[in-house]
């Protein structure tokens, strides 16, 4: 793949621009001193007014010179890569390297005192909520939903959730804090980690179970049968435990990560190498799922799960803001199709709640999006597009009685 030249194109034609004539000293202060005698009398008086005013000033209607855009840029390269550092550490080729799950599973489990804290722009955290669903376990497992804040950090906001029928943002429901973080914070000995979701949590022992997704719903599906409201079903029977361990070990470094790898890729080679492998897979379950109404066969299993949640935030989220941007989603026939077939499976459509994707990542990532810009979200992601007939129903034998 060719590097992208537009920047450095850029660049140039600004250094070539002349600046107006330079203004007085005397001229700049009684500019400067009628403008904010002006501005003073607007109550809508902003810092940025005074910044236009200077501008103008300096170098009237022209583009910044070149000088000045060299600065910016070098400083806001610098800026850039601490605060990647930080949210996306990287190997030593620039791709990014995902920090592994602090806290799997240990000891004995208490199906009574477990409360799920998720976020609804996390598709690691939309698993959990899916296989909660479909295994009927909303009375046994209390869920908490936070949102993400302006510094990145998940924050609980209670506007709306649960108790109103639909899955949205709300309180600490086990607990009362205000920020995950401090939710982190209760048990023994505190914590001073990344504090992500999923995170599964013991009220009794007031301890962090488990914040591994796949652990979380390997659990969900076989682990709480007793409390369970549908424990005759399951998503990963022995029979396609190999088929599902396979095709995990394609989609999660190259679908699950891989978007992630292309979004937060620190060099244009590991960003190259990325998109190649995310597109190339793409391409390859597009095929399987011309003859496969599943990736295991005809039935759903957890790692069909894991790759819808990938896959319902591509268009909305991955396509532009991780530039994941040689195909959308919705130019595959049969992965387009076979998302809609899982999204209409009752209760999942539920789970999925596009304004906090959209805003958990266009107005969080700052590094990835500064001006917090929110794109109007695509057509192919409306619910009526997504409960249009998807056909796959030809593909496999009878309907298995929970998808009815």
């Amino acid at each position: 793949m060719s590097s992208c030249t537009s920047c450095s194109s850029s660049s140039s034609s600004l250094l070539l621009v002349n600046p107006p004539p330079r203004a007085s000293r005397n001229d700049i202060r009684r500019s400067l001193r009628m403008s904010l005698n002006n501005d003073n009398t607007n109550s809508n008086f902003t810092s940025s007014s005074l910044l236009n005013s200077v501008t103008k000033l300096l170098w009237g209607q022209s583009l910044p010179p070149g000088i000045l855009v060299a600065t910016v840029r070098t400083a806001w390269n610098s800026a850039w890569g601490l605060m990647m550092s930080q949210l996306a550490p990287s190997d030593s080729s620039g791709g990014y390297s995902r920090p592994a799950s602090k806290f799997r599973f240990q000891g004995s489990i208490s199906p009574g005192s477990l409360h799920l804290y998720v976020g609804l722009a996390c598709p690691w955290a939309h698993r959990t909520l899916i296989v909660r669903a479909l295994k009927g376990l909303e009375e046994a497992v209390g869920v908490s939903v936070v949102s993400a804040g302006m510094d990145g950090s998940w924050e609980f906001k209670g506007v709306g959730g649960a108790d109103s029928g639909s899955i949205g943002p709300s309180l600490d429901r086990a607990n009362g804090c205000r920020t995950l973080k401090e939710v982190y914070g209760l048990r023994r000995g505190g914590y001073d980690g990344r504090s992500t979701v999923p995170m599964l949590w013991d009220k009794g022992s007031k301890e962090v179970v488990c914040n591994e997704s796949y652990d979380i719903i390997e659990l969900f599906n076989s682990g709480l049968n007793s409390v369970a409201g549908k424990p005759e079903l399951d998503l990963s029977p022995p029979e396609l435990k190999e088929q599902i361990e396979e095709w995990y070990r394609i989609i999660y470094p190259n679908v699950n990560n891989g978007v992630y790898r292309c979004g937060f890729a620190q060099s244009q080679e590991a960003y190259d190498r990325s998109v190649n492998e995310l597109f190339c897979t793409l391409d390859k379950l597009e095929d399987h799922l011309a003859n496969s109404r599943y990736l295991c066969g005809d039935q759903l299993t957890l790692v069909d799960v894991c790759l819808f949640t990938t896959l319902i935030r591509f268009d909305l989220a991955y396509n532009v803001l991780f530039k994941c941007t040689k195909k959308k989603l919705s130019e595959y026939a049969n992965l387009h199709a076979y998302m809609r077939d899982i999204y209409q499976i009752p209760k999942v459509a539920a789970t999925c709640n596009f304004t906090e994707i959209m805003d958990g990542y266009y107005k969080t990532l700052f590094p990835l999006n500064p001006g917090g810009i929110r794109p109007v979200m695509p057509s192919t992601s409306d619910h009526q597009i997504l409960c249009m007939p998807h056909g796959r129903e030809s593909l496999s034998s009878p309907t298995p009685v929970f998808l009815k």
